[in-house]
């Protein structure tokens, strides 16, 4: 090896290096995409490690491009921004804000959980001047008193761009545990279907059925019930998961799985999901479609 190159290559290393060192840089797939490191502060705020628009996590947390993500097909649905954010019991601020994502401008549709404490009654607002709906009834944890629950939020044309943020004021329990998972789903202007079921503790559980027309973005969202603080939930059936926030902190904290799946035909889905420790869990599965005529009834 020559010494220029040699030099080229030790310059390139400390470069590396040093972003990391100042806390701009992130890690490298095997893709060679650049992820979000997992940060993690002493004030007991966390936040998921996010992908871009089409990246796909696995349970590993590596990045896939998104199967029928239809890069040439812009009006086809498809996987948005996302990220997660959690707070520690009893050590998180009064307010919980997701860091910044870059969503769309127009054109997706948008959802939101807020988990943990019943006294926070509050739903969420954001930056981007949009009307966050209340999407069916609070789902109460079983085993906690009535203490805790998850509620799921959606705007359905939703305005975005860049630094877009969301936020829920605390105003029960303003130090407690909350995990707030923010996704977005491009070309979306349908809610084709949408299961919520509540299964009994088991190794895997299995969500209700959603039905599409045709290609759609199917969203599953997992809230284990155990305690502890360390959890695992895989999903099957094609689902990658997005964020995956089940290592808790020393104080705890909800846990939450969100996965995805892109699918070009009309048909039937469901997702089951194998856990450690056997627990019961609060499931979500949306189905979103494109309003395009073009392609709501599937692509290739």
């Amino acid at each position: 090896m020559s010494a220029s190159v040699r030099t080229l290559l030790l310059a390139c290393g400390l470069l590396a290096l040093g972003s990391l060192l100042a806390g701009e840089g992130g890690m490298f797939d095997r893709g060679g995409k650049l992820l979000a490191r997992l940060g993690k502060r002493f004030d007991g705020v966390g936040q998921g490690q996010s992908y871009s628009a089409c990246g796909i996590g696995t349970h590993a947390g590596a990045y896939q491009p998104g199967p029928d993500c239809a890069a040439d097909a812009p009006n086809a649905v498809t996987l948005g921004a996302h990220v997660l954010l959690w707070h520690e019991d009893g050590n998180g601020p009064p307010t919980a804000v997701t860091p910044a994502i870059a969503t769309q401008v127009g054109g997706s549709s948008m959802v939101a959980f807020s988990a943990g404490y019943t006294s926070n009654t509050l739903g969420p607002t954001d930056n981007k001047g949009n009307n966050w709906t209340p999407f069916g009834n609070p789902v109460v944890y079983r085993g906690y008193n009535g203490e805790f629950n998850v509620k799921a939020y959606l705007v359905l044309s939703a305005h975005g761009g860049a630094g877009h943020r969301l936020s829920i004021v605390k105003n029960g329990a303003p130090s407690g545990e909350i995990t707030l998972p923010f996704v977005e789903v491009r070309q979306a202007g349908v809610l084709q279907s949408v299961a919520q079921t509540y299964p009994q503790a088991a190794a895997t559980i299995t969500s209700g059925n959603v039905i599409t027309t045709g290609a759609a973005t199917l969203l599953a969202f997992w809230w284990g019930d155990a305690t502890g603080l360390q959890h695992s939930a895989i999903p099957n059936n094609g689902f990658s998961i997005i964020e995956n926030f089940v290592s808790l902190p020393p104080g705890s904290a909800v846990q939450a799985v969100v996965a995805s799946r892109q699918v070009a035909t009309a048909g039937t889905y469901n997702v089951s999901w194998t856990q450690s420790p056997s627990e019961g869990a609060v499931l979500w599965l949306f189905a979103f479609q494109s309003a395009d005529p073009v392609y709501a009834n599937g692509f290739d």
